[in-house]
């Protein structure tokens, strides 16, 4: 019997031996599905859907307190960990915004943004009806301050997508909820601002608004402005990304309500935007070669919204001179596949879990909890584009860093005295 299996594979193989090696691959090729490349577009829209959806889907259907993991860090403080509810609501809408500001259309992009955009806004008012499953909580701690401004964000970014489609009533509740947050005082840090944007979102759909607390940010982070684009989160200068998380973003979007509004001088606004545009010299620069970007400071668990700054300014169509769209595309196409296609960013549900590249707990702040992650949704701001923009349209471009470290030109870079 051995013999005879030896002679058959024997003949098997002589047989194949005269086989043309055309003919082989021709027919692998018929047997083997192929596999289309994506381009960067798709590449970030269905990773967005991906890490959004979550939380969008469970909360269109009332189910995202019951499906939501409540993971927290090791290390968590004494605040009741429910706020992660608010925390995933804020942020993913937040992020989301522009993209689901773009017209309808008939392609898979518009289908599927079509669906996240219903669901958005019926979880919108699914999470502010009184006695929902999923009725988000303002009326004690102070972490809803920061939440609320992510929200605000968010309705800034997209008022027809997602505030004008709300139900009368979900609009006073969030009215109102909003100002119920006036009896607590944002810490005096880059919280400010959560205040300021909260206010300039009320002060958008003509309700009376608290000068105090829409001033008071903006007034102090200038205050504690440090020169060559980073502000001081407080007194100090925090060398992390709260400058990409929070500060140059609210900065500039709560000024340009304020000069819509008359309520101050444009070149306020425009300062803050050139300083704004400064710090994503720095942030376009920091990308390795390989697309990966340094882990320092705290709050790193919020992975890409790191690079919310470059993905604002290249939403707006500001990118400083020397940087063309394209490059910032790649660089950070390649930054979010090093980073999301590491085995356990995501858990088998399809949530993020704690950690920078990866499932890594034990470096989680003790603010932070499962909701808290979904500030990774900022830095896909560039998809409120059009596909036609040239931030998509325009072909490969290497960035800077991948230049330098290829022995190739590129621009000089010099401090800035505003």
């Amino acid at each position: 019997m051995k013999r005879r299996n030896f002679l058959t594979a024997m003949s098997i193989a002589g047989l194949t031996g005269i086989i043309k090696p055309e003919t082989v691959l021709a027919e692998e090729k018929k047997n083997k599905k192929a596999i289309k490349p994506i381009n960067d577009r798709t590449y970030w829209y269905q990773l967005l859907y991906k890490i959004a959806n979550p939380v969008v889907s469970n909360l269109a259907a009332g189910t995202l307190v019951k499906n939501m993991p409540l993971v927290t860090s090791p290390t968590f403080d004494s605040r009741s960990p429910k706020v992660s509810y608010l925390e995933a609501v804020g942020r993913t809408y937040a992020g989301i915004a522009p993209w689901l500001a773009l017209p309808d259309d008939d392609t898979d992009e518009g289908k599927l943004r079509k669906k996240m955009r219903v669901e958005a806004v019926k979880g919108l008012d699914n999470c502010f009806a009184n006695g929902s499953p999923d009725q988000l909580t303002f009326n004690r701690d102070a972490q809803p301050i920061v939440d609320a401004a992510y929200l605000a964000h968010a309705f800034l970014r997209a008022p027809k997508a997602l505030w004008e489609p709300l139900k009368v009533e979900t609009k006073q509740s969030i009215i109102a909820s909003f100002k119920s947050l006036r009896n607590r005082k944002p810490f005096k840090s880059n919280w400010l601002l959560f205040g300021s944007i909260t206010e300039a979102f009320l002060l958008t759909v003509g309700e009376d608004i608290d000068k105090e607390r829409l001033n008071e940010g903006i007034v102090k982070l200038n205050e504690w402005y440090k020169g060559d684009g980073w502000y001081g989160d407080g007194p100090n200068l925090a060398f992390d990304y709260y400058n990409s998380f929070v500060i140059h973003p609210m900065m500039v979007d709560t000024l340009a309500v304020l000069v819509k509004h008359q309520m101050i001088e444009p070149a306020k606004y425009e300062l803050a935007l050139k300083r704004m545009q400064r710090y994503a010299v720095g942030q376009e620069r920091m990308i390795s070669p390989e697309g990966t970007f340094p882990p320092i400071g705290r709050s790193i668990t919020y992975r890409t919204s790191a690079f919310q700054v470059l993905s604002q300014v290249a939403l707006m169509n500001k990118l400083p001179k020397g940087i063309n769209p394209a490059q910032v595309r790649c660089a950070l196409t390649l930054v979010k596949k090093n980073m999301y296609d590491v085995k356990g960013t995501f858990d088998d549900k399809g949530w993020l879990q704690l950690g920078f590249c990866g499932h890594q707990p034990e470096i989680a702040d003790y603010y932070t909890s499962t909701g808290s992650l979904y500030m990774a949704t900022l830095s896909f701001l560039p998809l409120g584009l059009p596909a036609t923009d040239p931030f998509w349209s325009a072909p490969f471009a290497e960035w800077t860093a991948k230049k330098a470290w290829s022995a190739k030109s590129f621009p000089k870079d010099y401090h800035v005295d505003y």
